[in-house]
């Protein structure tokens, strides 16, 4: 394997932004901040519904890399509403039972209906 990889989504925005869903840099997999769009490209309007979909589409992008959710050793959530933060409370600490540092940040995001963030950084052993 190369010391780097990169990982696309197929998301028009990566080439229209230039960026990736995700990168593999010797041991350590950083995901890009994904929110929660459907397959179909569409938002949903529930919090906890975009939740799923940004933690679907980061597992994929760690598993395209070898790593998973249980390799997570960082997470950052970005929402424009701090009472979103809780109803995804129990998925995330489903998909994290490793326990990996976090932050939470309350900020405004491209888009008015977009409601969670999440970056992800993971460490393969």
């Amino acid at each position: 394997m190369t010391l780097r990889q990169t990982i696309d989504s197929g998301s028009p925005f990566e080439k229209q932004v230039g960026y990736a869903r995700a990168v593999r840099f010797g041991d350590t997999v950083y995901v890009s901040g994904t929110v929660g769009y459907a397959a179909d490209r569409s938002l949903p309007a529930r919090v906890e519904d975009q939740c799923a979909n940004a933690l679907t589409i980061i597992a994929r992008a760690l598993g395209e890399a070898g790593a998973s959710l249980a390799d997570v050793v960082r997470v950052r959530y970005f929402l424009p509403d701090r009472a979103d933060f809780e109803p995804c409370w129990p998925q995330l600490a489903a998909a994290f039972p490793n326990r990996p540092t976090a932050t939470m940040l309350v900020a405004g995001l491209v888009e008015p209906g977009m409601k969670i963030e999440i970056e992800v950084t993971a460490r393969l052993a």
